[in-house]
């Protein structure tokens, strides 16, 4: 059947060629002037047809709600940067992260509504997006690196692209709050550009239908950046909420399916919803997975010797030399290097994270530290002189923030916050200087200690324990009523019975080390005699072998002539104080864990003029002739666990193996970084896919969704579009359509003719059409399409598989449209 009216149909916001055949030309535009007399505007079921009178312009689908699209990019911005906020604690504040986000969602929107003009689709959006993303976004975050803050540099866009991805491994590396250095906001940049890119691309077609495509970015920004955020979120419950809210109202309103009558009844409803939802969340109880948690650094302190083990060859060879200066610490502040929770029968050592978290947590840090310690606070400057070569990067108090003088030191630098200690990866250096703000923790008095109780944690089982420690710390304080009051009792017990020497020459003999043979020559040989070293190795084995959790610890003490912290030791040079260590005052002391008051510190080495000589009784207490007490029963005591596995929450590997070819193995690991992040290869591939997957859900749409007769059309239509993607100029009707095409691809044109007439006979006839004839003019479509695909040379056919040239209508309704033939004018 061949009608003889032109009918402009519109489907769904559609603009669908116009049926003029040109053997009834005339007659047509006749009858089209007599029916079109008063102009009718028919609108049913999302479908309308206009009728006008001759010369008057035809008013664009969806000029009702051109100002829709624009409302839903920004909907759509607001709910890329909601998603992103869970990045905020991430980087320690609002306006950090505020500084990338923000504009890079402006950006990403402003690209997404450039689709609107068919001249700048994909091929000028992809444009847009690189240079946002590798010229734009360095400039703005790695701006000491432009010329006048504006022109970009090598160097910028050499740190960009390198930061592009190493941002996302810096996020994870580090303990929040990681600052903004190290180009790390490259990484909020990256996801609020390309998100508010792929939300906008679907917020802004005319067809609210393809919106509730945009909440797949929506919902991957959200969790990526969870993924990378902190275990409390910023205000994760309220961000969630109006989330969802707000895609609910959004996706409605796209789909006409609010009703102003039903407002109030709607409000209710989400607000009860609402209600529920926020209060069951506050009930349940929470738990956030973080990337963050399971990304083991590249680090193991297994690679270093005992800390301990090295204390006395800094007293024998650096005695009186300077090993650090430090500039404005409080007088009287000790300088820890190491904490050591592990006994292994021979050395004191850090655990593994399967035993205890504490010791072994070692990570980088960004610009400022978590820090919830009270007490004095301080910023003091570190220099390190000649003879203090380690891996122990020596740190004061409860660390906030600590700076290096040459930025590329703070690549080694890596923190333990339970510990408050730090390790160097590079070895410290003569001229090394860092500066460190942070807290000395208040220190509770004799009174408070003796009535503390313990706070029983997780630590190893210390190993090959001599019976003569655990015999000892039970006459000594196996009746203590608290924990902190036996602590005191085996503190003082060790400074009263023992004599000091360090066994240099000149001293009163006394071997080095500190595992369970010297500890049991110490406390059960004929002379107690030795140095801190052997007396807190000793103190924390015998508070272990009471349930008291325990650590030793090895620094700097301002020490006097006796041994005990001295505020003389800090000078004044006008505004400011200046301390110095020499290699006598490394010492080690223990730490015993307290409830309410934290790691405390307690010094059990005699005074240091406490010398021996042979006319004195050293040898150590008698167990048997101390008062012993029968013991109270501790609540909840220290739970040992088994020894090491080896497996270190530092390191990535296992402490007890040994690469065979470390060099083979580090080319690898080069290697396989290179070609799976270093290659852009893999992003143009990944735009290819989702340019494909766009393609196939849009034609999957079009076949399932709307009348018969609109998919039929809808069929036509993805032939018309293959062909504009491919390059072709289609225009006048259906016949003259199909003849273009297959004159110009080399087909044949009789199945192409076939396609138009039956779109022709459905969109004029009236005849119900039923879901088999629906299939199998699709069927054929995809065929044709395939065949117009296969004509084409190979880079062109590519181009056009890529090309969303037409599938989309634009806002406002200036979408696809044909021109009659002859009269150069649209329909």
């Amino acid at each position: 059947m061949n009608p003889t009216n032109p009918i402009t149909t519109m489907n769904a916001g559609d603009v669908t060629s116009t049926t003029d055949l040109t053997d009834t030309a005339a007659s047509t535009v006749t009858s089209t002037a007599t029916a079109t007399a008063t102009g009718t505007w028919m609108d049913s079921t999302r479908s309308a047809i206009w009728i006008t009178r001759p010369g008057q312009p035809t008013p664009l689908a969806g000029t009702r709600h051109c100002a829709a699209p624009y409302a839903s990019l920004l909907i759509a911005a607001l709910l890329t940067l909601v998603a992103s906020s869970n990045l905020i604690d991430v980087y320690g504040s609002a306006l950090s992260w505020a500084t990338a986000a923000i504009p890079a969602t402006i950006i990403g929107s402003l690209v997404a509504l450039a689709g609107v003009f068919p001249a700048l689709r994909l091929w000028w959006q992809m444009l847009f997006m690189a240079f946002a993303q590798l010229v734009v976004g360095p400039v703005l975050i790695l701006n000491d690196t432009t010329i006048a803050h504006i022109i970009p540099t090598v160097r910028t866009i050499r740190q960009g692209w390198m930061s592009m991805l190493g941002s996302f491994k810096y996020l994870l590396a580090l303990d929040p709050p990681v600052g903004t250095a190290d180009g790390s906001l490259l990484a909020v940049w990256t996801i609020c550009l390309w998100a508010a890119l792929l939300t906008g691309i679907f917020a802004v077609t005319d067809n609210g239908r393809y919106t509730i495509i945009a909440v797949i970015p929506i919902l991957a920004n959200t969790a990526a950046c969870a993924l990378l955020g902190s275990t409390t979120g910023f205000h994760r419950i309220i961000a969630g909420t109006v989330t969802a809210i707000t895609l609910v109202v959004w996706i409605s309103s796209r789909w006409n399916l609010l009703e102003l009558s039903r407002w109030l009844s709607s409000i209710i409803i989400v607000l009860i919803s609402a209600s529920l939802a926020v209060g069951g969340c506050a009930v349940v109880g929470q738990h956030r997975t973080i990337l963050r948690d399971h990304y083991e650094p590249p680090l193991s302190p297994y690679l270093y010797t005992s800390p301990l083990s090295g204390m006395r060859s800094y007293v024998k060879n650096h005695k009186d030399d300077v090993l650090l200066t430090v500039t404005d610490l409080p007088a009287g502040s000790t300088v820890r290097v190491a904490v050591m929770d592990r006994f292994d029968g021979n050395v004191w050592n850090l655990s593994d994270s399967a035993m205890a978290s504490d010791s072994s947590n070692y990570r980088r840090v960004g610009t400022s530290i978590r820090n919830t310690a009270e007490g004095k606070r301080f910023t003091a400057t570190f220099t390190v002189d000649k003879g203090l070569t380690d891996y122990w990067l020596p740190i004061a108090g409860a660390a906030s923030n600590v700076r290096f003088a040459k930025t590329s030191d703070a690549d080694s630098f890596y923190y333990n916050t339970d510990t408050m200690s730090s390790i160097y990866s590079a070895r410290t250096y003569a001229g090394l200087s860092y500066t460190e703000t942070g807290v000395i923790p208040r220190m509770p008095t004799d009174e408070e200690i003796a009535k503390a109780a313990t706070c029983p944690i997780s630590q190893p089982k210390a190993e090959d324990v001599p019976d003569s420690v655990d015999k000892l710390a039970n006459a000594t304080a196996g009746g203590q009523a608290s924990g902190g009051k036996a602590a005191q009792a085996i503190a003082k017990q060790l400074k009263e019975s023992g004599w000091f020497s360090h066994g240099l020459d000149g001293d009163y003999p006394s071997s080095a080390g500190h595992g369970n043979y010297r500890i049991d020559q110490l406390l059960a040989g004929s002379a107690m005699v030795g140095d801190s070293e052997q007396y807190a190795s000793a103190m924390a084995l015998m508070a272990r072998s009471l349930g008291i959790p325990s650590r030793v610890v090895l620094g700097f003490l301002p020490k006097n002539d006796e041994g005990d912290i001295s505020e003389s030791r800090t000078e004044k040079h006008g505004t400011s104080t200046v301390t110095q260590f020499t290699g006598n005052d490394v010492t080690a002391w223990v730490e015993i864990k307290l409830d309410g008051y934290g790691w405390v510190p307690f010094y059990p080495t005699p005074k240091e003029t406490k010398i021996p000589d042979d006319n004195q009784n050293l040898t150590p207490p008698n167990p048997q002739t101390l008062v012993r007490q029968p013991a109270v029963p501790l609540t909840n005591p220290l739970r040992d666990d088994n020894q090491a596995t080896g497996a270190s929450s530092i390191g990535g590997s296992m402490a007890d193996e040994t690469p065979d070819n470390t060099s083979w193995a580090r080319f690898r690991t080069v290697a396989r970084a290179v070609a799976l992040y270093g290659s852009p290869i893999w992003v143009l591939l990944a735009v290819c896919a989702l340019l494909l997957a766009i393609k196939a859900i849009t034609l999957l749409w079009a076949r399932k969704h709307g009348s018969p007769s609109q998919r039929i059309a809808a069929g036509w239509q993805a032939v018309t579009t293959t062909a504009l993607q491919s390059g072709l100029s289609v225009h006048g009707t259906r016949n003259e359509q199909a003849q273009a095409i297959a004159q110009e691809m080399g087909l044949t044109p009789d199945a192409l003719v076939m396609l138009g007439k039956e779109a022709d006979y459905v969109s004029f006839s009236g005849d119900t059409i039923n879901q088999h004839q629906v299939d199998r003019y699709w069927n054929d479509v995809i065929k044709e399409r395939t065949a117009m695909l296969k004509s084409l040379p190979a880079l062109r056919r590519w181009r056009a598989k890529l090309s969303l040239r037409g599938m989309f209508h634009t806002a406002c309704g200036t979408g696809t449209t044909w021109k009659i033939p002859g009269t150069g004018r649209k329909p």
